[in-house]
């Protein structure tokens, strides 16, 4: 058996005071964040349960397989709906439109639709598409 002189470096490194370092630092951390993202306490005002009377600011534009225009299930030709979409944006500039096109409708019908759009200067625009399924 031999003795190890105190001379000698140590071949093993000690961890354990690293680790406990390492523990104190990440519980002061999750404190500190929990108590970050508490904030300030205020009484915040409670919702109504009666359903709102203010009716969504979306306008929704359908184009069925036949063609057909409909502007929120009203049906229309391309100039009514140029006419009714330049007064809704005369009352908000910011008018956010959705387009429903049918998968089997011509392709023609869904790029006049856009083209109205682009010459009313509609910019807040989405196309709806069904959820992928995987």
């Amino acid at each position: 058996m031999q003795l190890q002189s105190d001379d000698k470096p140590y071949d093993d490194i000690n961890i354990t005071p690293m680790l406990d370092l390492a523990y104190v630092l990440l519980i002061i951390f999750i404190v500190m964040t929990t108590a970050a993202v508490q904030g300030i306490k205020v009484n915040l005002p409670k919702a109504s349960d009666t359903p709102s009377l203010a009716k969504p600011k979306t306008v929704a534009i359908t184009i069925t397989d036949g063609g057909k225009i409909f502007l929120d299930a009203v049906p229309v030709t391309l100039d009514e709906l140029a006419e009714r979409l330049r007064q809704k944006k005369a009352v908000d500039p910011e008018l956010p439109v959705v387009v429903r096109g049918d998968g089997t409708t011509q392709y023609q019908n869904v790029v006049d639709v856009l083209a109205l759009l682009a010459q009313l200067n509609i910019t807040q625009l989405g196309l709806v598409t069904q959820k992928l399924v995987k």
